[in-house]
């Protein structure tokens, strides 16, 4: 047979559109050859990513929450590093190290959106236990759960349905991969602006020489605009959020931020003036304060983040209805696979999956190890309890599965939180029903959502993984069979950066806001002591999002914006209006894409060296070393500093952009 081209230039030129009929697509890799994939260098290297990520990803997410996507700096990592050691034919071990390091984001989302609530309930409730044992399982199994779910889909989200779904993260990191030479090249400028967003940030959280959020309350109008009016504007100026809202770009960064202004501008003063004088405690009787004793900031948390959060929770259910038919498609193509349909024939190399045996096997066998971890550890013992909770679970992990592969197709963006938040309030609901309440419901509510959550991030960001495979030629059973390890060594690696930060700030401080674990901990505390919750705020959020989504808008980036905090949103919007600026600046819209190409790495750079200082920053303080001013943050002029410096790095961003080698 004649030999392949090793290093090919580029992708086919039918990878990113419908195909016609008759016509096939030919990876990079081809089907008729074997490479090396899978070996004691991609197996380390991925390791390695998913430590170094699942760490970066735990402190971001419990910081912001939201957890950056590390698919595409692993990927160019790994064409850096193949590169220095000059290895030959290394894109399938790219992919590998890759799809084993990606599990670091997914994991931490489906732990960090969930388990952290369990610390903040703690500390109402002493009775209350959390070890890492208990992170680790409901992770592992979640994440195994998410990773056996999806694979049935993965011919036809990947396959069937080439062209029609732009798969936008994969993509990029499909690119960067390709271009071997290309993609060494990127790791410098990726390295600088790690060094520099890593530094910025360690300055900031190590040393506190200027202010981490600047605010309309540094002077004396903004002061009084914030009491009488309720009315206050926050912006953190970190460099890991800024780098994050250049990714998201000015699209959705503009919808999330519109959220949380129509919160902030109207919401929150609008109840204080129409409800100022009276005390709206319905559903917490802890509230002694009346609406206009209250802060901006109190107002935010007890009323209008529930708003955000109905309107979360009806954005999952329309996902659900949009891909029902998604899901009857890939369920007939995965009982034809069960049924042996097409046996005898030669499945190409790049076709192989784990066998559909296996999968029905580990899917029964996964659940029942759940089941009995629910039963043993969760449930003290209580079978009734226990089988409610697995059936929930399975049902909706399974179910939401194709919801969360649609979205990441779609935008890269997973909603996971929204369908988190729906299925923790069905849990509450149900097992209070069969006579789970309390603080140990709550435990329960929470690590049935931990798993759930988990399974639906994995489900999410594998997707992005076979598609990469699938545009390069790798084999799919090898990605899917050594996905399991990244799984496990995510799962291990984020329930110890979990405590460590509990250790370090607590949950409860401030430090960090925790943003979804938080709303996950206000949604089950009343359901699970009988207080009940403001099903109002809910019903008026998911009427909103029932009503964004009849005009077309993105229900779900707007209600994200409603309930995470103002000054983590405002940052979205300055870093997409970057990516904006620079991507329009020419005529040339060859030279816009570069420039964007380039903004994307050092935004990158920007998160996972902010994101990396950060974890260091907190084991610093974990060891007792603390060197911040608490007498100078108070000062209005650490607040002015913050915003020279984040000016300056605001320049930085845009100049670095702009200059790109052509």
């Amino acid at each position: 047979m004649k030999q392949e081209n090793e290093n090919p230039a580029g992708l086919p030129e039918n990878a990113f559109r419908p195909l016609k009929e008759g016509e096939k697509f030919r990876p990079l890799m081809s089907p008729d050859k074997e490479y090396p994939e899978v070996n004691f260098w991609s197996v380390s290297w991925g390791i390695a990513m998913a430590i170094l990520f699942s760490a970066a990803s735990a402190y971001l997410g419990l910081k912001v929450g939201q957890v950056f996507e590390a698919a595409i700096p692993i990927a160019i990592i790994a064409v850096g590093v193949s590169g220095a050691a000059k290895r030959k034919g290394a894109l399938g071990e790219n992919v590998i190290i890759q799809s084993i390091g990606a599990c670091s984001g997914v994991i931490v989302a489906g732990a960090i959106f969930t388990l952290p609530a369990l610390y903040i309930l703690q500390d109402k409730y002493p009775e209350m236990t959390i070890d890492f044992m208990q992170m680790f399982i409901s992770s592992l199994l979640g994440g195994i759960l998410g990773i056996l779910f999806l694979i049935p889909f993965r011919k036809y989200f990947v396959s069937e349905k080439h062209g029609e779904y732009p798969f936008p993260e994969a993509t990029a990191s499909t690119q960067v991969l390709v271009s071997g030479e290309k993609g060494g090249n990127q790791a410098k400028p990726l390295l600088i602006a790690g060094l520099i967003g890593g530094l910025y940030d360690f300055i900031v959280g190590t040393f506190g020489w200027w202010n981490e959020n600047f605010t309309t309350r540094v002077c004396g109008w903004g002061e009084l605009l914030a009491d009488k009016a309720k009315i206050v504007l926050k912006i953190n100026t970190g460099a890991a959020v800024l780098g994050l809202g250049y990714i998201i770009g000015l699209k959705y960064a503009a919808i999330i931020c519109a959220g949380s202004l129509a919160v902030w501008l109207l919401i929150v003063p609008g109840m204080s003036l129409l409800f100022g004088d009276q005390l709206l405690n319905m559903w917490n009787p802890s509230i002694t304060q009346t609406v206009s004793e209250m802060s901006p900031e109190l107002i935010f948390k007890e009323y209008a983040k529930s708003i955000g959060i109905g309107g979360i929770a009806m954005a999952g259910i329309i996902g659900i209805v949009r891909s029902w038919s998604i899901i009857r498609s890939a369920i007939g193509l995965a009982t034809k696979e069960m049924g042996g349909k097409g046996s005898g024939e030669k499945v190409e190399r790049t076709q192989k999956d784990l066998s559909m045996k296996v999968i029905a096997f580990g899917s029964i066998f996964t659940i029942l190890l759940t089941l009995a971890f629910f039963y043993f550890d969760v449930m003290n013992g209580n079978l009734l309890h226990s089988l409610v909770a697995i059936l929930l679970v399975a049902v909706i992990s399974f179910l939401f599965t194709t919801v969360a592969a649609n979205a990441i197709a779609i935008v890269g963006t997973n909603p996971v939180s929204g369908m988190t938040l729906m299925t923790l309030i069905l849990a509450s609901v149900v097992m209070v029903a069969v006579g789970l309440k309390g603080a140990t419901g709550m435990v329960a509510a929470l690590v049935m959502g931990g798993v759930v959550c988990t399974a639906l991030s994995m489900a999410g960001g594998f997707i992005t993984d076979l598609k990469i495979g699938y545009w390069l030629g790798s084999t799919p059973a090898k990605q899917q069979t050594w996905k399991f390890l990244g799984t496990l060594v995510s799962a291990a690696t984020v329930s110890g950066v979990i405590m460590v930060l509990n250790e370090a700030y607590g949950f409860n401080s401030g430090a960090l806001a925790a943003p979804q674990a938080n709303a996950m901990a206000a949604v089950i505390d009343p359901l699970m002591n009988g207080v009940g919750a403001p099903w109002l705020l809910y019903g008026i959020g998911a009427v909103l999002a029932l009503v964004l989504t009849w005009l077309g808008v993105p229900a779900l980036a707007f209600a994200l914006g409603m309930f995470i905090p103002l000054e983590l949103n405002l940052p979205l919007l300055v870093g997409g209006a970057i990516n904006w600026y620079v991507t329009t600046r020419s005529k040339d819209e060859k030279l816009n894409a570069e420039r964007g190409e380039k903004g994307t790495l050092l935004a990158s750079g920007f998160i996972a060296g902010g994101a990396l200082m950060g974890v260091v920053s907190a084991a610093m303080k974990f060891g007792g070393i603390n060197l911040i001013n608490e007498g100078w943050l108070a000062n209005p002029m650490s607040e002015l500093l913050a915003l020279v410096a984040y000016t300056l790095l605001i320049i930085y961003l845009i100049k670095a952009s702009m200059k790109v080698s052509r």
